[in-house]
Formats: C-alpha cells, sequence, structure tokens
C-alpha cells in the first residue's frame, strides 16, 4: 500500500474536500472581456445613481437655472474629484497584490507598526456594511416607481413589489451567480448605453446645459442659493458607488476599470446633463411636486419617449438588481476579510461557485436581506431614502482618505505632499459630510444605528487579540523537549494519540504557548509518539500560501509556520494535509501507524487535533476596559462559529480545552498565618 493511499485514509475524516485548488494569476490583462465584466461587477451601485439624484437636488424645490445649473455643475465637479481623482487614479494605485478596499488598505499600511490605522479601518468596515441596507432598496425602488409612469391613472403600491425583488435577490445568492452573472457585462453595457443615448438626445436639444460644467455656477449656488450649502446631502450620491469600485479592485484589474470608467463617466454626465436639461427646458419657474407632496414623475423616466417606457423600465429594474447583487457580494467579502484579520466573529462561509473571490455567508446574507426589507417598510418611496442616504457612505470615504494619506506618506517617503493632498481630499469630503447631517433626522439615523454597533464589535475583536497577544506567555521550547521526550517513552501514562496536533500562537521555533504545555503536561499528560505545533499566521499578501517545517526532534517534534492570505479561506486541515505528504515524502516523518497490529497491514496512524481556549485566570486583575473588553468579547464568542468549523477539522477528530490564560498583575492576597 503506497504512502499517499495511507495518508488519504488518516485524512478522510478531516475533510470533506481534499482538493487544494491551485492559485490562479492575479493580474487582470486589459481586454474586451475584461472591459465588459468590468461594467458588470463594478459600476453597478455608481451607475444606477441617475435613478435618484437629480431627483434628490430638484426634491420639492422651484425649478431655475440657479438650482439645476448649479447642481449639475456640482455634479460634475464630484465625479471629478472624489470618484475619478480619489478612487480611480489614488486609491486603485493602492492595492494589495491586486486587491483592493479598506482591509487591503488598512492591510498595507499596518506592516509600518501605526497603531493608529486600525481605528479608521473600523470605522471604514462599519459604515460600508451600514451602506449596505440602503443601498439596495433606494436602487431597486426608484426602478420599480417607473411603473407608474407606465400606468399613470392607476397608483400602483411598489413596496410588495420592491420587498419581492430583495427577497429574491437575497435567496438566489445560496446558489452564487456564476451562471447568469456572464450576462452582467452585457445588461450593464445596454443600461450605460441607454442612458447616454437618453441623455445625449436631450442636450442636442438644449446644449445650453453645458455651460454648468463651469464650476462658478457651482459655486454659485452654494454661495447665494438659499439653503444651498445642503443640497450636497443630495449631491454626494453621485459618488456613493466610490467606495465599492475600489473595493471590487481584485475582479477586474485596475486597468479595465480605468479605461472602462471613461465611457461609464461620459454616460453618467449625459445623463445627468439630459435630465437638467429637460427640467430647464420644459419646467423652467415651476414645481414638480403633486397636491399630496410627491413628485408627479420620476425625471429620469419622464425623458424617455413614451414607446421606449415599459422597455426602460425593465432595462433598469435590471440594472438596479445586478448592483445591488454587487454590493451585497462586496459585503460578504469584506466580512470574509474582517474574519481573516480576526476583527469579525467567526462566521460559516460557504462557496457556492468556482468563481475566484465569491463567497457566501448565510448569516450576513439573511441580516442584509431583513434589513433591507425595514428600509422598504419604513422609507416606502425612493425619494424618502434619499433624504437618508449618504451619511454613512461619506464617513467611510473620509475613513479611506485616511488611509491613503498614510499610505502615499510610507509610499514617496515625504511627509507634505500627501499631506497636502490629504487636507484637500478631507476639506471637500467633510463639506459633504457637514451637508448630509442635515440627513440624521430624515432617516441617516438608521444607518447611523446599523453602523455604530458594528464598529464597536470590531473594536472589542481587536483590543481582545490585542490582549491575548500582549500576556500571553511564552516559553523556551528547548527547556521542554527531553521532559516531551520522557512523556513519548512513558509507557504508564496512556497514549493520547499517535500524532498531536496543536495550533500554537507563538510563531518562532524557538518558542511555544505556555499554555500548550499547560495542557500536555499540568492539565491531564497527553502522550503521543509525534507532536505537531502549528502556527497559522495571516498575511497582507492576499492569495500567499506559504509554510515552513522545523525538526525540532527529528521524526518526533515539528514545529510548522503556516501563512495564508487574508483572503484565503480558512482551511487549515486542508493545508496540514498537504504539508504532511510532501513530509512523507522526503521521508521526514512517517505515518504507518506505531501499533505492531495495524503496522503489519500497513494501517495508517491516528491524527487528533488540540484546540485551546483561554479564559482569564481567577487570580488576576484586569482594568475597568479589560473587563469590559473581556464581558463582551465572551458575549459575542456565543454567536461565533466554533473553531473547529472556522479551521475546517471535523469534530470526530478535535478536543477542545479550556486553558488559564494572565491577562494583568497577579492578584496578591495577603494571608498571615495564625499559630494553632
Amino acid at each position: 500500500m503506497g504512502h499517499r493511499s495511507i495518508f488519504a485514509r488518516v485524512f478522510s475524516q478531516l475533510t470533506t474536500n481534499p482538493n487544494i485548488m491551485p492559485d490562479k494569476a492575479h493580474g487582470h490583462h486589459l481586454s474586451a472581456a475584461g472591459l465588459l465584466i468590468t461594467l458588470g461587477i463594478i459600476f453597478g451601485d455608481i451607475g444606477t445613481s441617475p435613478l435618484y439624484v437629480i431627483q434628490a437636488i430638484l426634491h420639492d424645490r422651484v425649478v431655475s437655472e440657479e438650482l439645476i445649473y448649479g447642481g449639475m455643475s456640482c455634479v460634475f465637479w464630484t465625479l471629478l474629484i472624489i470618484t475619478t481623482g480619489k478612487y480611480v487614479l489614488l486609491a486603485l494605485k493602492a492595492d494589495n497584490k491586486g486587491e483592493g478596499g479598506i482591509f487591503a488598505l488598512y492591510a498595507l499600511v499596518r506592516r509600518y507598526k501605526s497603531k493608529y490605522v486600525i481605528y479608521p479601518a473600523i470605522i471604514g468596515c462599519a459604515t460600508l456594511i451600514a451602506d449596505g441596507f440602503i443601498t439596495p432598496p433606494i436602487s431597486i425602488s426608484s426602478a420599480v416607481e417607473g411603473l407608474n409612469m407606465l400606468f399613470p391613472d392607476t397608483h400602483i403600491n411598489t413596496v410588495p413589489i420592491v420587498i419581492g425583488i430583495i427577497i429574491g435577490l437575497f435567496t438566489f445568492q445560496q446558489v452564487g451567480t456564476q451562471t447568469v452573472g456572464k450576462s452582467f457585462g452585457p445588461i450593464m453595457f445596454i443600461w450605460f448605453s441607454m442612458i447616454g443615448v437618453l441623455g445625449f438626445l436631450q442636450v442636442l436639444e438644449h446644449p445650453e446645459i453645458l455651460k454648468s460644467l463651469n464650476p462658478a455656477y457651482a459655486i454659485n449656488l452654494l454661495s447665494k442659493y438659499p439653503g444651498g450649502f445642503w443640497i450636497l446631502g443630495a449631491v454626494f450620491l453621485c459618488t456613493t458607488g466610490g467606495e465599492a469600485l475600489y473595493s471590487d479592485l481584485g475582479h477586474c484589474g485596475k486597468s479595465n476599470i480605468r479605461v472602462s470608467w471613461i465611457f461609464v463617466l461620459l454616460a453618467l454626465l449625459l445623463s445627468y446633463m439630459g435630465q437638467s436639461a429637460f427640467l430647464v427646458s420644459e419646467y423652467n419657474g415651476s414645481s414638480i411636486v403633486g397636491p399630496d407632496g410627491h413628485a408627479d414623475f420620476r425625471i429620469f423616466f419622464r425623458i424617455m419617449p413614451d414607446w421606449f417606457l415599459p422597455i426602460g423600465v425593465a432595462i433598469a429594474t435590471l440594472a438596479t438588481i445586478i448592483a445591488s447583487q454587487a454590493l451585497i457580494s462586496g459585503v460578504f467579502t469584506l466580512t470574509n476579510e474582517a474574519m481573516k484579520l480576526h476583527l469579525w466573529p467567526r462566521l460559516r462561509v460557504n462557496f457556492p461557485t468556482t468563481f475566484r473571490g465569491q463567497v457566501y455567508i448565510p448569516s450576513i446574507n439573511w441580516f442584509l436581506m431583513i434589513g433591507c426589507i425595514i428600509v422598504v417598510l419604513i422609507f416606502r418611496k425612493s425619494e424618502n431614502m434619499e433624504a437618508a442616504y449618504g451619511l454613512a457612505i461619506t464617513i467611510d470615504m473620509i475613513m479611506t482618505t485616511l488611509l491613503l494619506g498614510f499610505f502615499y506618506r510610507i509610499r514617496f517617503h515625504s511627509f507634505y505632499i500627501p499631506l497636502l493632498g490629504t487636507i484637500l481630499l478631507l476639506v471637500v469630503e467633510s463639506t459633504f459630510l457637514i451637508a448630509n447631517l442635515d440627513k440624521f433626522m430624515h432617516g441617516g439615523w438608521f444607518s447611523l444605528m446599523i453602523a455604530i454597533p458594528i464598529a464597536i464589535m470590531v473594536f472589542v475583536l481587536y483590543n481582545a487579540s490585542k490582549i491575548r497577544q500582549k500576556h500571553t506567555m511564552f516559553v523556551e521550547l528547548k527547556d521542554y523537549i527531553p521532559v516531551l521526550q520522557d512523556l513519548q517513552n512513558d509507557q504508564t501514562i496512556p497514549k493520547e494519540a499517535s500524532h498531536l496536533v496543536y495550533l500554537a500562537m507563538a510563531n518562532d521555533k524557538r518558542l511555544i504557548d505556555s499554555n500548550i504545555m499547560y495542557s500536555i503536561l499540568r492539565k491531564r499528560p497527553k502522550r503521543a509518539d509525534v507532536y505537531w505545533f502549528v502556527h497559522v499566521e495571516i498575511c497582507d499578501e492576499p492569495y500567499q500560501k506559504t509554510y515552513h517545517v522545523d525538526a525540532i526532534v527529528p521524526q518526533k517534534i515539528f514545529f510548522v509556520h503556516l501563512k495564508f492570505g487574508f483572503k484565503v479561506a480558512h482551511k487549515v486541515n486542508v493545508m496540514f494535509r498537504e504539508i504532511v505528504e510532501q513530509m512523507m515524502d522526503a521521508n521526514e516523518v512517517s505515518i504507518v501507524s506505531p501499533y505492531p497490529s495495524l503496522a503489519k497491514h500497513q494501517l495508517p496512524a491516528d491524527f487528533k487535533f488540540i484546540l485551546l481556549h483561554t479564559r482569564v485566570s481567577a487570580d488576576t486583575e484586569l482594568s475597568a476596559f479589560e473587563r469590559w473588553v473581556v464581558r463582551t468579547y465572551r458575549l459575542i464568542k456565543k454567536v461565533s462559529l466554533p473553531a473547529f468549523e472556522d479551521f475546517g477539522l471535523e469534530v470526530s477528530n478535535i478536543e477542545e480545552e479550556v486553558v488559564p490564560i494572565l491577562v494583568g498583575p497577579k492578584a496578591e492576597i495577603k494571608l498571615k498565618r495564625e499559630k494553632g
């Protein structure tokens, strides 16, 4: 019987998926197919903004050249400065081995040991996820409300329709989007072509709208128009997809994003200018608000010919579903990365397709779905959602700006130029934040109500990890080699397993966690023929998968340093199998059973994993902050995935133990002995 066959039998119970998918090239070359895929994945959020941006700027105000030209000018310069300048030009350069997003950026800058960079990452993560509760409802509602223009004599309650689409969208997540995803690119190409052509036709009829590109109109709106400054809260909606654009960098590559952005930007500007030109031409000096206090029509659909309206509503609905899908997938990816960085509770992660990077997190999926339904039930109409949308994402953008400033300071080895650029962006985005604060009482409280608990949770997990790392004691492994060898030879102690595997926090072969030695020698002596100490390191390189083995005692005691990136699935069990298989081929270890009766038939040895759970020792003193962190961390752990599932270990092959950890000065109780 060959060694590989023996080893396969050893691990047949450890994993249901023993195949390790080879790494794919992470580069994305510029190509027509790449550009089409980019349209379907990257630009859904920002690409559906024309459905509601001009409508939000106008709101219940009277149409005037000052308002419409000024609003259009603000939109143009916002897309130019924030979306194009900050994200397309600057942020896409700050990639981590081809990956983007706030955690990829955090992983880049944390290497330089700045203790403050975690806070922008925490806040950005929380606000980006909170944004995910409003984006699908506002996009889908804006499209579906076009039905009321198809049937003007019948008032259609769009709430049940929107909720039905949302339920269908989230239910579909568990089977993946690989098949239908192939159509996303062509559909979004049709969408951008449609909005560009419709806008262009209006611009041809009213070319004077091109004057709005002059920044003087924007300055005039903000400085002279009554309440003009607060209109920036509506203008900001045109760039809310910038963060998603950066987060999805790894799916398409910066070249494809930058080139396709030229087409997308042109289509967006034509759509915005077309709607603006139509309003000034047809409604100058009047209001589109009806007697019920709501707009009589959606401006986006009003510029369509009557014969095209059914087609336009259908395409818009498909585009908003695709945009929502992209955002949902982005939240899954963000949460998965946070778990790898120990900044999120362990949750079950599924891989519904073979498409690289596509994950499905059931608990997050249903949580998002319930939140989106609540948003629809609370706000009901897209115009009400417009009044609440944007506050959380503004905060997220500011956090990304702070991290980008730190990144470029490191990259250019300069302080003043990156500082100047950061200040300029912060001034612009802080202005938008102040304008968006007006939305708090109109519904912005909802997104912050979601973001604040998420930020607190991530903050607690980060500090709990710091406390554990700071106070976990390590001992010299060489000091314990003699006693481990004596234990291996002590026949009076029942054998725990032939191969005993511990997951170690120590990242140096010279050291080992004191609680591992406590488990082996003191809690209950655990004799084994071979001891394995495996340290798992989550690296800043997204898809790294490497390892190093030190034979502390040849054939008997091994220290394995396993490194994998924060985007690699937690499959320690599968990786460990590959490591031992390679070592077996090199004759560094034997996995034939040590029992003569089994070895006679070349049966495999037994492996056992020991997972240690640390608990605060009863004889330690903690600060008030540490006590709060520990208590809150224990509450979070109750809803977390068990450690053995997180590492992909089969429950029948592991044992979990609770061991003490010293997290503060030892409490001293001075007792005096009385003489009897």
